[in-house]
């Protein structure tokens, strides 16, 4: 803000401004990385009515602008987007509107952006010119990017997914960064890389940055795939539990047949024994 904004009575700028009642929403400070596009959310209410001649009269807004540290943004100050001119930096898109919609996107973040931005809105009476205050202020910072991982530092077999996110120490909206891996650039260009069903091929270095910035290139992120997968792989355990199973199933099947033997044997001995035992009757007897 410029040392001469700071000394205009508070009154006088509320009559530049507008009239009680009238006001801008602005989002909270806003930090932004270089190269990167960020939306400035943003209502407003305007003056709806005036007197004239005893009753009220509807105003309409005829114009709304944008300017960048300038406490008034009337007149021919110097503005990043004014509805009624043609040659309008093509870097700042109005999205709102004139009637309670005043969003500002800024694309391709400077270090210039780095700024308190206002809005103002004039109507077909003066009476409904106002400039909100205390307006958005942005920072910019020129950082490098880093990656995070979905699955932390654990182990990555083949077959399973992971997601890698490129992030920056300063918030940031619709993020375009590229992708590389071991230096080749992917197709990706979203914030977030899904990774999956993972192969062998899948690992290397990756590293990103924005699209608009070389600087911000991240550091590597290793990623290593091991060659076997979840659903190839046996488990030792498993292995030696079913030999296990195996072996018990096998002996009891044998003592089983050693114990069935043996009875069948005692058995067949006892009926020798008695039919041993047991005389015939004397055919003499009788006589």
């Amino acid at each position: 803000m410029a040392v001469w904004d700071k000394k205009v009575p508070w009154g006088f700028l509320l009559m530049l401004t507008g009239a009680v009642g009238v006001g801008v929403n602005y989002p909270a400070p806003v930090c932004a990385v270089t190269g990167s596009t960020v939306t400035l959310l943003c209502t407003f209410t305007p003056l709806r009515s005036v007197g004239q001649d005893g009753r009220e009269v509807s105003t309409e807004i005829i114009r709304v602008v944008w300017c960048r540290n300038h406490l008034i943004c009337q007149g021919s100050t110097p503005s990043v987007f004014d509805s009624s001119s043609g040659n309008n930096n093509p870097r700042y898109k109005y999205l709102g509107d004139k009637k309670g919609n005043c969003t500002l996107q800024i694309t391709d973040v400077q270090k210039e952006d780095e700024a308190t931005f206002r809005f103002r809105i004039e109507a077909d009476d003066s009476r409904g010119h106002f400039t909100g205050q205390p307006g958005v202020s942005v920072t910019v910072s020129d950082v490098q990017m880093q990656i995070k991982s979905s699955r932390g530092d654990g182990e990555l077999r083949r077959g399973e997914t992971v997601t890698l996110y490129c992030t920056a120490l300063c918030t940031f909206h619709q993020l375009e960064v590229t992708w590389y891996r071991d230096g080749h650039a992917l197709s990706e260009s979203g914030p977030a890389l899904q990774l999956g069903p993972l192969t062998a091929g899948d690992s290397g270095k990756y590293t990103c940055g924005l699209k608009t910035s070389s600087s911000s290139l991240s550091l590597p992120y290793s990623l290593q795939v091991e060659e076997g997968s979840n659903s190839g792989s046996v488990d030792p355990l498993l292995i030696v539990r079913l030999v296990l199973f195996t072996l018990c199933s096998v002996l009891i099947v044998i003592v089983a047949s050693v114990i069935i033997r043996r009875t069948g044997l005692q058995e067949s001995s006892s009926r020798e024994l008695i039919d041993a035992t047991v005389q015939p009757p004397d055919s003499d007897e009788g006589l």
